[in-house]
Parts: structure tokens; C-alpha cells; sequence
């Protein structure tokens, strides 16, 4: 994992976490010796931030032959008040425009191949892949959504009690309050289902059905919106987990069916499914690529 600036087009500076393939990498250089396909890895939050070390996520993508790419976008915490309140109200603007940035960055630079490039994350990572495929269709060959929302409107007013003594806060920082018409449009403008039409890349969700923070609805809207649509997509769901997979054997499942929806689309090792699947408690609703084993 090597720690990289890269420069937004406004002039910020985001501090990135580039992590390499053993093999495409011998000599430790932050630099592979040809480019290569690459995941684009989201954190969530957002008002949170990538750091150095071991993620073991991470290294199971660099172990089946990505670059992985992660990116303390504007908005992130642990950089100063302004570089995080530089991110408010720009939910698919300028939080998004600085994770292209990065990508063209990669390419740039001979890390990525430009047309195997996938973006994932979980929760707002998750919303961030939806937003890769919605609104900037051309630039990702995939996306991997885990418990994002799709739709900020119905997000804000399913938000859990907990959530509530922040909820002015929060329409501030996302740019949108749904209590009002014009709050309304404005994150409506922001969320990933009112463009649902311009998907048209491999898209894998997955939801456990019992999350209070995002939920179930955000990922059944925009699956259903892309089934009326015609648009293939894959859907897991785990009925016994929450905001995130956190039993064993469900994790199992996820990352396994993930690295094949991977190899699929961008190219890179898999290894076989046996009986992950299960052993996990995953209902896969829809399975566009055919990733289960027959």
C-alpha cells in the first residue's frame, strides 16, 4: 500500500491509497510494470477516511491481480475543517468529480487500464458506485453497491431515531432537505435512481435485510427501476444482517461471489465457489452474469 497526492481539477489535493499486485510490483515501486485492471475502492461516511495499513478487503483484490485505488475524497475527516467542508452539498458533484479525477490519474500514470476500471463501496461507497454507473456511465466497466442508497429522498426520511438529533445537519452536508418541495428536487437531482436509465454496465447489489441505516427499500427500488427498465443486474440480499455483513460465513459468500462478478467483468482470478454459498444465509434475487455455480 503506497500513499499518492493526486491533484482534483480544482486544485485540492486528495491523499490516495494505491495497493499493487506482488507480482506487478516486485520491486516495490508504487508502480506496476504494465497497467492493469483496477477497483476503485469507496469509503464510506462519507465523513470518514481511508488510512494506511492492513485491509484485508484490499488484499484479496490485489491477490486475484487488481490495482486497488482509495481515496480520501473532499468531505473525508482526519485533513483539516475546510477539505471537509469543502465536500458539503456536493453528493455526485464535487465528491464524485474528485474520485473521476483519480481514476483519470491512474490511467494516467500506467497503473489502470482504462476500460477495466470497477468502482465499489459500501454504504456511502455503495451510493458512490451507483452514482459511477448513473452518472458517469462511460468511465467504469462495473460497479459493486453494498448497502447503498439509491435515492436520497426516501433515504432521509427512513433515517433510524438515533440519526435524528443530526438530521439538520446532515440535509446540510448532503444538500437537500425533503421536507421542502425545493429540498426535495435538489436531492432527487443527487440520487442515482432518478437517472437509473443510463446504467447500462454490470451492476451487483447487496442488502442485508435488516439494516436500520440504509434500508432494505434503497436497494429493492433501484433493482426493480432496472428490471421495468430492462437492465440486467445482480442482487444479493442476507436476511440476517444489518448496515454491512458481519457473520463469517456471510462475508464468506459476499467476497466470493464478488471476486467471481469481478473476473467477469474486468479479467482478474477467481476462485471456485463451493460451497459458500450455502453455508451463507444469501438469497440471490437476481443473478445477471449467471455467478452462481450450477
Amino acid at each position: 500500500m503506497h500513499g499518492v497526492e493526486v491533484k482534483t481539477r480544482d486544485g485540492l489535493t486528495e491523499l490516495c491509497y494505491l495497493s499493487l499486485p506482488v507480482e506487478a510490483d516486485p520491486h516495490e515501486t508504487g508502480r506496476p510494470l504494465r497497467p492493469l485492471p483496477m477497483v476503485l475502492s469507496v469509503h464510506g461516511g462519507p465523513w470518514h477516511r481511508d488510512e494506511w495499513g492492513l485491509n484485508q478487503a484490499v488484499q484479496l483484490l490485489t491477490n486475484r491481480g487488481y490495482a486497488v485505488l482509495q481515496c480520501n475524497y473532499r468531505g473525508s475527516t482526519g485533513f483539516g475543517r475546510s477539505f471537509h467542508i469543502a465536500g458539503y452539498g456536493e453528493w455526485a458533484g464535487k465528491m464524485h468529480n474528485d474520485l473521476i479525477d483519480a481514476v483519470k490519474w491512474a490511467i494516467e500514470q500506467k497503473i489502470a487500464i482504462a476500460d477495466k476500471v470497477a468502482i465499489e463501496g459500501g454504504s456511502y461507497g455503495g451510493y458512490a458506485a451507483l452514482v459511477g454507473l448513473s452518472f458517469t456511465p462511460d468511465v467504469f466497466a462495473c460497479a459493486v453497491d453494498e448497502v447503498g442508497p439509491s435515492n436520497l429522498v426516501t433515504l432521509l426520511e427512513t433515517i433510524p431515531a438515533y440519526w435524528k438529533p443530526a438530521f439538520n445537519s446532515d440535509t446540510k452536508r448532503i444538500g437537500g432537505d425533503p421536507r421542502t418541495e425545493e429540498g426535495r428536487k435538489a436531492l432527487l437531482a443527487k440520487s442515482p435512481i432518478t437517472f437509473v436509465n443510463k446504467i447500462v454496465k454490470p451492476l451487483l447489489i447487496a442488502q442485508g435485510a435488516n439494516d436500520p441505516r440504509v434500508n432494505r427499500n434503497e436497494s429493492d427500488q433501484i433493482v426493480n427501476a432496472l428490471k421495468k427498465n430492462h437492465i440486467s443486474v445482480t442482487y444479493l440480499l442476507y436476511p440476517n444482517e444489518g448496515h454491512g455483513f458481519l457473520r463469517p460465513e456471510n462475508r464468506m459468500s459476499y467476497h466470493a461471489l464478488v471476486e467471481k462478478f469481478l473476473s467477469k467483468c474486468l479479467g482478474g482470478r477467481a476462485e471456485p465457489i463451493t460451497n459458500e454459498i450455502k453455508a451463507s444465509s444469501v438469497q440471490i434475487l437476481a443473478d445477471s452474469l449467471n455467478q452462481t455455480p450450477s
